[in-house]
């Protein structure tokens, strides 16, 4: 089962267009870890963190699928701040504003985009506060930016060995169509969501989690490699410890993009209060497998062992640590 598995998943649309990443890597290859005055910006995590003050501004971007903002546009609008937001939280900030980029054939066609993004900035308390619209295009398309703010970092780029990795996962939700897209964020009331998301700024900033991603396309594995990546590390992950929504089967659930998602690498003595935090929100959270220097990324179920991904032999993004694990 796990051999059979492992190749569906590294077959997966969202873990192999993580490997288009590879080309921006290639072409900022001599920016990378580049200047910002006396500081380092580091390529390769959720958002570009940029020293400020005391703490870090923090920008990001994300394009919609041409297929989803083609079939779905209300949808699209909603998942350019919902994903943006994400970014945000999974860096230890909060969002402060987005603007967008969208391009429709006319008004009627850019409608539903905008209404999408409207719903998604009143749920999550985002502004937009401006951009770039053209209603004179052949096809429609969508893109947004976001600017946050942290007082204390999560990374990709400071797991290290010894670590445990924790996924939390907000299981109040169910698959969205066709789509590899668990959706517990329509419907949850939007109080909630935004406490719900606070509460990553506040591991962050009471020094118990240092580094982690939030789940995004590629789903938990695609995820995790990034997370290994970026960090110059390797880890194994046991499949039956992980947070699953009932009647979804491996192979789509490891895959999925979950609205609420995150991976964390902790040490292992702060993993049962950060657990108690996200269940005191009614967020499924669980300790998920541990972090060693191996670089590669091996996945563990009924008493199997399989290695998923050698990231000394196949970089996945291209943005690797330059460091040797400690």
């Amino acid at each position: 089962m796990l051999p059979e598995l492992v190749g569906t998943l590294r077959a997966g649309l969202g873990v192999q267009h993580k490997r288009d990443i590879q080309s921006a890597a290639r072409a900022f290859a001599d920016l990378r870890g580049g200047p910002w005055g006396r500081a380092t910006v580091r390529l390769g995590d959720d958002t570009a963190a940029i020293p400020d003050g005391e703490g870090y501004l923090l920008l990001a971007a994300e394009g919609m699928s041409p297929d989803l903002v083609a079939r779905e546009p209300r949808f699209a609008g909603y998942c350019a701040v919902m994903v943006n937001a994400n970014d945000v939280y999974a860096m230890g900030g909060r969002p402060l504003a987005i603007v967008d980029a969208l391009f429709a054939t006319d008004d009627a066609a850019a409608d539903p985009l905008w209404r999408g993004m409207s719903d998604a900035a009143a749920r999550f308390g985002v502004p937009i506060v401006g951009g770039h619209t053209n209603l004179h295009s052949p096809y429609p398309a969508l893109a947004a930016a976001v600017l946050g703010r942290a007082k204390r970092l999560v990374t990709s780029f400071d797991a290290r060995p010894g670590d445990v990795l924790l996924a939390a996962v907000d299981l109040r939700g169910e698959m969205h169509g066709r789509h590899p897209f668990w959706n517990a964020s329509l419907e949850a009331p939007p109080e909630r969501l935004r406490a719900d998301y606070e509460l990553l700024p506040a591991l962050a900033e009471a020094g118990l989690v240092a580094a982690g991603k939030d789940i995004s396309m590629g789903g938990l594995v695609g995820t995790a490699l990034m997370l290994l990546e970026s960090s110059g590390v390797g880890a194994t992950m046991a499949l039956e410890a992980i947070p699953r929504p009932a009647g979804v089967d491996w192979d789509r659930w490891l895959l999925a993009f979950p609205s609420y998602g995150f991976l964390l690498s902790i040490g292992a003595t702060n993993a049962a209060s950060v657990q108690e935090l996200f269940a005191a929100r009614g967020i499924s959270a669980a300790v998920i497998g541990q972090v060693d220097g191996t670089r590669r990324l091996t996945l563990t179920a009924g008493g199997q062992r399989a290695l998923f991904w050698d990231l000394a032999e196949t970089p996945l993004t291209g943005f690797g640590s330059r460091r040797a694990p400690s």
